[in-house]
């Protein structure tokens, strides 16, 4: 109810506001009050029983549902005032005057607002702060009716909370008068249907003797004798009328032929006739009630259930209700009851019946099919269980066993002149890093963590230098070897396994150092990518410093560019063996499977980049593994009758 409250104020406060086109600090609300002119009885708290007292008359009761009311209004104008939301900038104050439910005193406060005078405190009389921009007022569309013809032509906006004749749609007549409560013309045309739905063709009917009942029972017998209905007896009644009028309307509905009644009465009129009814025991009548009164409790329980039960009304029709997942929006021009169910959209919901808005789900999680509950979002990732996944571990583990297996073998025939030709400890080297990038590949698949977010870039890029290094320094050594065209040249001597050693350990060391740096300033680390899809939330390694990380990428590729400009110009060097030239092919194939590499990459969606960097890895490190041990393993295996240093010196026929 709060929020409600809050809402109202607040668009009732905007329409004033729009209307005064001026900024306004204060908002004074008349509102109407029964308010008890003797303190020793405001303790009663039932309705106030007019009939027995002349309309002059003052109140002598203490109306505690309007009291409610106002505390309530209260509270929100508090409420707004606390908000930095509702009304930013914008303080709301209010005096509340008490009209009696009599025309006079409502116009009489409404003037006295307007010309700024205070009969409480005189001496703020004229006082130029104490004008108003607006008047919240009446509840009874009559006093609503001398209310708006008075300020009208002075354009002071007024809006009622409860007056619902349709006489106040008049834009020319009344001008300045808004309310927040759908027409009566709406609920006369909805009960003429509803009495037509249940198949009653003679009734009776009973209006409050104002402008809401007059207006609102003219407009409902309109519509219902159009449907075919006819109508056995039709009076009036007003709370300030006479015992003798009352008796008079019970004795109609006593002795009436007809014991369905259509009650177009304010809430007030009707509890004075329905305390009469329970006095008399008139029961087993249908009533068929206006929003007033058919949704309060005028009675006790028990005489409820003896005299109103099955009583029904329209309390508002026009749309139906929402369901959950979708929101009302208004119709431009039509009341408040009017309005359209539009579904939330993707990520949003709304669990409750009527909702005002959708709620946007938090950015792990999002919207079901009905769009009435938020669910948490799939997380993916390239795991170890799906066929992508197993595929590119199983590459992985065939290539360290490929590399182990050749290994095996280059051990096993380590005394060999193939072996010992360009440098067997480089070999082994090479194959002990060709493993480990076989094997790093396998740390880019499973849930992303720290420190495997760490551990995947930094391997990569230590492991890939250590592989490029040995590629280079064995094409080093063979260019050094025929650069000796004399036996007294000792170049090849200085160029020996010691200096390969340090070529290596320098290479991989500056590698070392930047993926150091790298991992202190900005590590790699994991992170959940809520803008991949609307229903995934994908978890992936962020790499931290992307100047660290390009670095690290660039330096691989400066070796091995160097790395396939030496081994290209050592193709043809004069040897059977020349392995310059399965080096230059070998780093051919790497160049290209990372050329092709970053377009794919970029390309790829989600999990699926990381993919392409593990077809890649395994792609280049197959590459380096065949091309430059495959044909060494066959003259090994296959052809050991070549495996000889004549034969390999050039210096037998083929």
């Amino acid at each position: 109810m709060t929020n409600e409250l809050l809402k109202y104020f607040a668009s009732a406060f905007a329409v004033c506001r729009k209307f005064e086109g001026a900024r306004v600090e204060s908002l004074v609300f008349k509102v109407q009050v029964w308010s008890s002119r003797r303190p020793e009885v405001a303790q009663h708290s039932h309705l106030t029983e007019r009939a027995n007292h002349s309309p002059m008359e003052p109140f002598t009761r203490l109306e505690f549902q309007v009291f409610r009311y106002i505390q309530a209004m209260i509270f929100a104008i508090q409420e707004i005032n606390r908000s930095p939301v509702l009304l930013p900038n914008i303080t709301l104050g209010y005096r509340i005057y008490d009209s009696c439910s009599l025309p006079r005193f409502s116009v009489k406060a409404a003037f006295d607002l307007i010309n700024g005078l205070d009969p409480i405190f005189p001496q703020l009389s004229c006082n130029p702060r104490s004008l108003v921009p607006a008047i919240v007022a009446e509840s009874e569309s009559s006093l609503s009716l001398a209310l708006a013809a008075s300020i009208g032509p002075l354009k002071v906006p007024m809006v009622s909370y409860f007056s619902t004749c349709a006489c106040l749609s008049n834009r020319r007549e009344f001008p300045s008068f808004f309310r927040t409560i759908p027409s009566d013309y709406f609920q006369s045309h909805a009960l003429a249907q509803l009495v037509k739905r249940f198949g009653w063709t003679w009734i009776g009917t009973v209006r409050s003797d104002n402008d809401y009942g007059n207006f609102g029972m003219q407009a409902f017998t309109e519509t219902v004798q159009q449907l075919g209905v006819c109508i056995a007896f039709s009076v009036s009644f007003h709370r300030t009328y006479s015992r003798e009028r009352l008796l008079h309307v019970t004795r109609i509905i006593r002795t009436a032929s007809t014991k369905v009644v259509v009650a177009f009465l304010a809430q007030g009129d009707m509890a004075i006739l329905l305390r009469e009814i329970v006095r008399q025991n008139i029961s087993g009548i249908q009533w068929v009630g206006s929003e007033a009164w058919i949704a309060t409790s005028l009675l006790s329980p028990e005489e409820n259930k003896r005299f109103v039960t099955g009583a029904i009304g329209v309390a508002i029709l026009c749309s139906n209700s929402c369901i959950p997942g979708t929101r009302k929006a208004a119709r431009k021009g039509q009341p408040i009851c009017c309005f359209d169910c539009i579904p939330c959209a993707q990520g949003a919901i709304s669990n409750i019946t009527d909702s005002i808005e959708c709620m946007r789900c938090p950015s792990d999680s999002w919207s079901n099919d009905r769009q009435d509950q938020c669910i948490n979002k799939r997380f993916d990732f390239l795991s170890f269980t799906e066929v992508m996944g197993i595929v590119l571990t199983t590459l992985a583990l065939i290539g360290t066993c490929f590399t182990a297996t050749i290994g095996g073998i280059f051990l096993f025939h380590k005394d060999t002149p193939i072996v010992k030709a360009n440098n067997a400890e480089l070999s082994f080297l090479l194959l002990l890093a060709l493993s480990l990038c076989f094997l790093c590949s396998i740390t880019f698949i499973g849930q992303p963590s720290a420190w495997s977010c760490m551990l995947r870039h930094t391997m990569f890029g230590v492991t890939f230098v250590l592989c490029v290094s040995c590629v280079l320094g064995k094409t080093v050594v063979v260019v050094m070897a025929f650069q000796a065209k004399l036996p007294s040249n000792n170049v090849a001597k200085r160029f020996g396994p010691r200096q390969q050693r340090l070529i290596v350990f320098l290479l991989t060391l500056l590698q070392c150092l930047i993926c150091t740096v790298w991992l202190i300033k900005s590590p790699p680390l994991p992170v959940k990518n809520m803008a991949y899809s609307n229903e995934v939330v994908l978890l992936e390694c962020d790499v931290g410093s992307e100047l660290a990380f390009y670095c690290v990428l660039g330096y691989i590729g400066c070796l091995s560019l160097v790395c396939f400009a030496v081994a290209f110009l050592a193709r043809n060097l004069p040897d059977n063996f020349n392995e310059a030239k399965y080096i230059t092919f070998s780093m051919l194939l790497f160049c290209a499977v990372w050329i092709s590499f970053i377009p794919a990459y970029v390309s790829s969606p989600g999990k699926f980049t990381v993919a392409v960097e593990v077809f890649a890895i395994l792609a280049s490190s197959f590459g380096l593994l065949f091309c430059i041990f495959a044909p060494k393993c066959y003259i090994i295996l296959l052809k050991p009758e070549r495996n000889t240093k004549k034969y390999l010196m050039g210096k037998l026929s083929s």
